[in-house]
């Protein structure tokens, strides 16, 4: 029997809206899973849709009310429904990944805060016991979302320091829950030219293994003699 020509091309997960698993029981780095695979999932049904050359809102009939030949309509009726419930799937990890990220900043504000004796620094109290999930927690916290792909000499992000290769774990207020492949960072260039933002980066040795985290300070500028406001290419992890 032929395959069914109006069916998706692509792998889905649930038919429904609902989701597999209880999210408020979920770590954060199994909620990030779970994000990353409905934009996956959302990704490739988009690209279904552009194949059709469509969008979720173009009309599926021609200017006089009859159905369009030129696209197969059972097919993008199907994948348009899909990108509809995973959008709500999408919205629902959100929701439970910023309030885990809200709580894991209340446990360290109310952390007991630490006195330093005879150049040694000493908690006042006895810290609580890491746990697998809260040290996975953390790591997840820190994730970097981007990597840089080139910096042009003399640029702005040049005589910030950034290098080729470096990881980005933050720009200004973006991090990886809010960067919406990087759109977001675009955004927050654009509305502070001329102010210096916060960009955490996590960059390899060259002497040996591991890494190192760096704070640094990049303003976006025009006029340094490139295109662009920062000078360098960033690519989506």
């Amino acid at each position: 029997m032929d395959d069914d020509i109006h069916a998706p091309t692509v792998a889905s997960g649930p038919t429904s809206g609902a989701m597999p698993r209880d999210l408020s029981k979920l770590s954060m780095p199994d909620l990030m899973q779970e994000k990353e695979r409905i934009e996956a999932e959302l990704s490739a049904l988009s690209s279904v849709l552009d194949t059709h050359g469509v969008t979720m809102n173009s009309t599926l009939t021609t200017f006089d009310g009859f159905p369009r030949d030129d696209i197969d309509i059972a097919q993008v009726r199907t994948t348009r429904v899909r990108i509809i419930h995973l959008r709500n799937d999408h919205k629902e990890v959100m929701s439970h990944l910023e309030k885990a990220v809200h709580e894991h900043f209340a446990r360290l504000q109310n952390a007991p805060e630490a006195v330093i004796t005879n150049g040694s620094t000493v908690p006042s109290q006895a810290p609580a016991p890491a746990t697998e999930n809260n040290n996975a927690d953390a790591g997840t916290l820190a994730r970097p979302f981007a990597k840089v792909n080139s910096v042009e000499l003399r640029s702005p992000a040049d005589q910030a320091g950034l290098k080729t290769g470096d990881s980005i774990r933050g720009f200004g207020d973006i991090h990886w829950l809010n960067h919406e492949r990087l759109s977001k960072v675009a955004e927050t260039v654009q509305q502070n030219e001329g102010r210096p933002l916060l960009v955490k980066v996590t960059r390899k040795n060259e002497s040996g293994p591991g890494t190192t985290e760096l704070n640094l300070q990049l303003t976006p500028r025009r006029n340094w003699g490139g295109r662009g406001l920062l000078g360098c290419h960033l690519v989506p992890l």
